[in-house]
């Protein structure tokens, strides 16, 4: 009888096949990932970048740090290895022949298919004196011919060797267990429960235990969550952060304390740093006890922040501390601005009046703070300075020039190139290309905005409590490509005032040449108008003075009958005129109603095109933002006093800068290579009018960067609610349909029992 049977490979062949696929499971995947970078694609890329980024920090430390070379080393050799072991165990798995094969009585006894029975007895007699054990033949041979002989035939075994392939009939089904024998050999039991033990109780549970402890002191943006924590307290509690307070608070982090994070180091050197570096800063506050602010590791970090904005000179042991710090700064206050848009949350969302939400100021500070600390610049100084070669002794050739006052980088921009040259003169001619060379790397950003309430009938009507969307299109340029536009259109104005015609003499000339002609030939004009409409309507006063002379008898008889015949053939004529008129005016009309109706029902499907595309590209860039990964490498930031290679990210956000209010929570846009869209969601007012609001784009790197643009909305009153909805009058009139009919049966039958009762 048929059944199961479970047995251990004695050969080790089909664990081969288990050891192949367990090893390639890990080798291929950590290939992929493991795999080091090959450092010459590295080289070649700072090697392009070295003109414009080749005085930053990043840039220098990135050369002169020495590359660890050893653990690529060691990764190379244990992945080689790995395919080593998976390339032997596939030519094993290869090699090995087949155990189990399909039982064919003809091959045993050397027999084509299909021999007769004769050509069967025979081969069997032949066979058995070879190999029959009396005779000194192979016992397991000659069992195997007299199996197959009795396949062939004996009804009943060729029954079952052609129903279930073995003459015996149906045999055990065989499970084979990819693992050695030895393993549940009685010898080697204790062995495989330690090692069993070893790995699924000690192992493994300390190596998932350390990394949930260890992960779960950390947020998602592996921030330290008692970080979080304390900068929820503090901005709770200071509303209104200013620059000196946010620093404070932003030194108070866990990061830079020992306790939580062993990479920050404190030194018995630091008692004696740390105070030379206050006296000679000078705008510390120690006597306010504020813990963790005031702390030893809060206070070093505030002070190397404070000095690197200050560009100051620090000793060498404490360099390393500083880097380490401002390293930690763009995340660090990244989870600030997300710390104060949760507050704002919960102060909207409670009606409690003690719950403050923080202001627009505290958030932009923020903002403003990572600009600083990327650029090395206090909050109120030139954005001139993070260009090479400029400093802040010849700073005041460049801002406080007599013809030129350059404040700003986009003022720079502005000049022609000659009186670019002309106002860095100070600079040589290799530093000066190099100060283009940065400058013409400088991003210039422009934004194209829309609003629109989607998920509406009519998108474009903003009424109240309607859910508005600005979709923001963002468009990456550089400074270098402004250049040349501008350059272009220039040179495109120039050319025709530089003809010498008298065409471009006389628009050259002001508007007031011609103003003074106007008023010369206006009053003629004037003078001949009145003069031809009393010419024409002289003839008109004059036939009805004759008339009534005619009535009165001071013309003839004669004259008066065909002055009236005229008059009366006048009229007729003028009649006819004004019908012909009337019917053309009317035909006119019927036929601009038409055009009219044409136009507006052509408007009004274009109206819906419009609308339908524009719906299926939100559709589309909803999917496109689930679906698509971009990568957070875009452009990288000229800094030169920052240790670490930094992309250029933004953030945008809308605010009504009157009110001192956030209308829209800041969006951290981390994938602007070329071109962006972005959408910014926020609820209407509650009252219908016309309200003025800010789009804000502010850089998280670069300072003086920022774009603003104007947001006007005019809100309208909320639609009110159909009483009677076209889908709701079809299922009335369905009723009604239903009642009608049952209506006229109820009357049919009524009529049916009077014909009967009559009858």
């Amino acid at each position: 009888m048929a059944g199961q049977q479970f047995q251990y490979d004695d050969s080790g062949n089909t664990f081969f096949y288990f050891l192949t696929s367990f090893v390639g499971l890990i080798v291929i995947p950590a290939t992929y990932y493991l795999w080091p970078r090959d450092q010459n694609a590295e080289q070649i890329r700072l090697k392009n970048i070295r003109k414009v980024y080749g005085r930053c920090m990043w840039y220098r430390l990135r050369l002169l740090k020495p590359q660890p070379n050893i653990i690529p080393t060691v990764k190379k050799i244990v992945l080689l290895a790995g395919w080593a072991l998976f390339l032997f165990l596939a030519y094993k798995v290869s090699k090995t022949d087949r155990e189990y094969q399909e039982y064919n009585p003809y091959e045993v006894l050397n027999l084509d298919p299909g021999a007769t029975v004769a050509e069967i007895k025979k081969q069997y007699r032949l066979l058995s004196l070879k190999y029959h054990p009396d005779k000194g033949g192979d016992e397991v041979m000659f069992m195997r011919i007299a199996k197959a002989y009795a396949a062939l035939t004996d009804e009943e075994s060729r029954k079952n060797w052609e129903e279930f392939g073995n003459p015996d009939g149906p045999q055990a089904t065989s499970f084979g267990i990819a693992l050695p024998a030895w393993i549940v050999d009685q010898k080697n039991s204790i062995l495989v429960l330690l090692v069993y033990g070893l790995a699924f109780m000690v192992i493994l549970p300390v190596v998932v235990g350390s990394w949930w402890y260890r992960s779960i002191r950390y947020s998602g943006d592996q921030i330290l969550i008692r970080t979080t924590q304390i900068y929820t307290y503090f901005v709770y509690k200071t509303r209104n952060m200013d620059m000196k307070r946010l620093i404070m608070v932003l030194a108070g982090a866990s990061e830079f304390d020992p306790q939580y994070n062993k990479d920050s180091t404190s030194r018995p050197t630091d008692n004696i740093l740390i105070p030379q570096l206050i006296r000679e800063i000078g705008s510390i506050n120690l006597k306010k006890n504020e813990p963790p602010l005031t702390c030893p590791y809060s206070l070093k970090a505030r002070v190397l922040l404070l000095s690197h904005l200050a560009r100051m000179k620090i000793p060498e042991t404490l360099e390393e501390d500083q880097q380490f710090m401002l390293k930690k700064c763009p995340a660090l206050l990244q989870e600030m601005v997300n710390v104060i848009c949760q507050l704002i949350i919960m102060a909207r969302s409670r009606e409690e009046r003690e719950f403050r939400a923080p202001t627009l100021a505290s958030l932009e500070n923020c903002m403003k703070l990572s600009q600083m600390a990327v650029q090395g610049l206090q909050q109120f100084k030139s954005p001139l300075l993070q260009l090479p070669h400029i400093e802040e002794d010849n700073l005041r050739r460049v801002s406080n020039h007599k013809k030129y006052k350059i404040k700003t980088i986009q003022d720079l921009v502005s000049l022609k190139e000659s009186d670019r040259h002309s106002l860095l003169h100070f600079l040589e001619d290799e530093k000066y290309e190099e100060v283009m060379a940065v400058l013409g790397s400088f991003p210039y950003v422009t934004m194209d905005i829309k609003s629109q309430v989607l998920d509406d009938e009519d998108s474009n009507n903003i009424t109240v409590g309607s859910l508005v969307t600005v979709l923001v299109k963002l468009t990456r340029q550089t400074m270098a490509e402004v250049f040349e536009k501008e350059q272009s259109i220039c040179a495109a104005e120039e050319q025709p005032a530089d003809d010498g015609s008298d065409a471009s003499k006389m628009k050259a000339k002001g508007g007031w040449q011609q103003k003074g002609k106007g008023p010369k030939r206006m009053p003629k004009a004037k003078k001949k108008k009145p003069v031809k409409k009393k010419a024409l309507t002289v003839p008109l006063p004059q036939a009805k003075q004759q008339k009534l002379k005619q009535a009165n008898g001071v013309v003839g008889s004669e004259a008066a009958i065909k002055e009236e015949e005229d008059d009366i053939s006048d009229k007729g004529s003028d009649s006819e005129e004004e019908e012909t008129n009337r019917d053309s005016q009317s035909e006119k009309d019927d036929g601009s109603d038409r055009e009219s109706d044409r136009e507006q029902d052509e408007k009004q499907s274009k109206d819906d095109e419009a609308e339908w595309q524009e719906l299926q590209q939100s559709i589309q860039r909803k999917e496109r933002a689930l679906l698509e990964t971009k990568s957070k490498i875009t452009h990288p930031v000229y800094s030169l006093y920052f240790p670490e290679e930094k992309q250029e990210w933004w953030w945008l956000y809308i605010a009504d800068r009157k009110e001192q209010t956030l209308i829209s929570m800041p969006y951290h846009v981390c994938t602007l290579k070329d071109t962006e869209e972005v959408e910014l969601k926020f609820p209407a007012p509650g009252k219908p009018g016309n309200y003025q609001y800010t789009v804000f784009l502010r850089s998280d790197s670069y300072m003086g960067l920022d774009q603003i643009k104007p947001l006007k909305l005019e809100v309208h009153e909320a639609k009110p609610v159909p009483e009677n909805h076209p889908q709701w009058d079809t299922a009335i009139e369905g009723d009604e349909d239903q009642e009608d009919s049952e209506g006229f049966e109820d009357s049919f039958e009524e009529e049916e029992e009077e014909e009967e009762g009559g009858d």
